[in-house]
């Protein structure tokens, strides 16, 4: 392990978040909120002073930049970010808790939006406003940023590795010849789709706060409200527009790449998009027919709130207009569902990915198929390609581990003797990073319920979750600390 390149680049993590402090600082400013600028210039200090610390003494670092190198400058990299982002909501001491302000960061910088407060609006306007802008940062990843900004002196291959540790998904394609040309385009069409959403929540009269806030929460997939009802009190116009923009930022980047080439039949014929458009109409109608048959709702409304609710859910956000635990017990089983199986590859939403849901389809028929014909050479495809036996191997080390992850987890967060479906749904929320999930822990309810233990447990199932559980799995790995 090169420690030096991997505390460099820590170095740069925390450089770079004390400059994102800043906006959220001059939002304090401008609202004269004298105790959170205090706190907003504490926690730039310390992570300008870090930075340049981790700097100083790596300046010599070798820059040899391999695999496990990667994923541990990826897992550390998250971990440090979210404890040093935590700083302004402890020392202003409207989160006196520090471990209940690190699961607030946690949850903004992996966009989960599972939240442990229980009175949002009380918090200072410059900490809500930091509060929804980590969603945005985590949302397409600080690594990737970094990528459009440090150029690595080893060559190409060195800053794919660095793109693989963070982004999400079982592989992941460049969108130009360089990685660092693809973190840049990647980053201008979030950028530009995050600034058309910011125009049509204005063009609502939507307060410029809000509309900045709702817009971090929507681009990064992260359901961060600044009001206790979430999305329910704005207009059904805002409400529409949020969730278009939902399912638009949980389709895989790539794909408006190659609209933006205008190679429009290449785009309309991936089968990842094909499929998620698929799952996510058919979820609307099997979530709005309940509603309209045993007169919850009219038509327009049933469909309306479903639409929303089924964009949110799949897509990982997470923002709420209506308490859909109240919904039948059919409704809610299929939003587990779709929670599991999650936005696009390539997107800034969570779950297991649509991707993946191909290829295990696919994997399964093909095994089928060749226990039929012994002698025959069946190939699992993608969009007409035949996926490499290593990309298929991943996904199920992924499934499998993931499938671990989930057992531990229920069984450890089960020790606070809640409900079933309250212990499931919040563990299912936080390692797909969804943000609300059911009974105690539904969309007008909050994760403070749970003890000190159980919300490590859970931040620590968000970190995984987000990072696609191998940057930190190999973190306890002793080899991958050896030379």
């Amino acid at each position: 392990m090169n420690f030096s390149i991997v505390l460099k680049y820590l170095g740069y993590f925390l450089i770079v978040e004390g400059l994102f402090l800043l906006p959220s600082m001059f939002v304090s400013v401008i609202y004269s909120e004298t105790n959170t600028i205090f706190s907003f210039l504490i926690s730039i200090a310390l992570c300008i002073i870090v930075g340049f610390l981790f700097q100083f003494f790596t300046k010599k670092a070798e820059t040899t930049l391999r695999i496990k190198e990667s994923f541990a400058i990826a897992g550390l990299g998250w971990i440090i970010i979210s404890l040093f982002g935590a700083l302004p909501f402890w020392i202003s001491k409207e989160i006196p808790s520090y471990l209940d302000a690190w699961f607030e960061t946690v949850s903004g910088f992996t966009t989960t939006g599972s939240s442990i407060l229980t009175d949002v609006e009380s918090l200072s306007k410059g900490l809500l406003f930091w509060r929804s802008f980590t969603h945005w940062l985590g949302g397409m990843g600080v690594l990737v940023f970094l990528l459009t900004l440090v150029k690595s002196k080893r060559g190409e291959g060195y800053s794919l590795h660095l793109l693989r540790a963070e982004s999400p998904g079982p592989q992941v394609e460049k969108l130009l010849p360089k990685t660092r040309d693809s973190a840049r385009i990647t980053y201008l069409l979030y950028i530009g789709l995050s600034i058309i959403n910011l125009l049509f929540l204005l063009a609502g009269k939507m307060p410029l706060l809000d509309a900045f806030c709702i817009m971090f929460g929507t681009a990064g997939t992260g359901g961060f409200g600044i009001k206790n009802s979430s999305l329910a009190d704005y207009s059904t116009y805002l409400q529409t527009v949020t969730t278009i923009f939902m399912a638009l930022f949980g389709v895989n980047f790539s794909i408006y790449f190659l609209l933006v080439s205008k190679q429009w039949k290449e785009a309309l014929k991936d089968e990842e998009l094909r499929l998620y458009i698929g799952i996510m109409l058919s979820a609307i109608a099997l979530c709005a027919l309940p509603l309209i048959i045993n007169g919850s709702m009219g038509i327009l409304n049933a469909i309306h709130h479903s639409a929303f609710t089924v964009s949110s859910i799949m897509t990982t956000t997470g923002y709420a207009t209506v308490d859909f635990d109240q919904w039948t017990q059919f409704a809610k089983t299929v939003l587990l569902v779709i929670m599991i199986f999650g936005a696009m590859a390539g997107s800034t939403g969570g779950g297991i990915k649509t991707s993946r849901i191909i290829i295990v389809i696919k994997s399964i028929k093909a095994q089928i198929y060749k226990l039929l014909h012994p002698r025959s050479v069946k190939y699992v495809t993608m969009n007409g390609k035949p996926l490499d036996s290593i990309i298929i191997n991943r996904t199920f080390l992924y499934l499998s581990i993931y499938a671990i992850i989930l057992i531990f987890s229920v069984l450890l967060v089960s020790l606070d003797n809640f409900s079933m479906e309250t212990t499931l749904s919040a563990v299912l929320s936080c390692l797909n990073n969804i943000g609300p999930g059911l009974d105690a822990v539904g969309p007008t309810s909050n994760f403070s319920v749970f003890s000190n233990f159980s919300k490590l447990i859970l931040s620590f199932d968000m970190l995984l979750g987000r990072l696609e559980l191998l940057p930190l799995i190999v973190l306890l790995i002793p080899s991958t600390w050896r030379n």
